[in-house]
């Protein structure tokens, strides 16, 4: 996969906010990594069947406040 490094970006900025005590900031990043790795891996399916997946919203996901 060619977007992997962000997975890489988002482990090392957890670990940068639980080392300075922002475990909300660490949170959220664990958030924004499971949603980084579920979409890497949506793509790669849609890259399998030959689908573009655009303006589909097809693995997004949508978080209420």
């Amino acid at each position: 996969m060619r977007h992997e490094w962000i997975i890489d970006v988002l482990t090392d900025l957890r670990g940068y906010a639980r080392a300075n005590a922002l475990e909300a900031l660490a949170e959220q990043l664990a958030d924004a990594q499971a949603v980084a790795e579920v979409e890497l891996a949506s793509s790669a399916g849609e890259r399998d069947f030959g689908t573009s997946g655009q303006g589909t919203g097809s693995g997004r996901f949508h978080r209420s406040a």
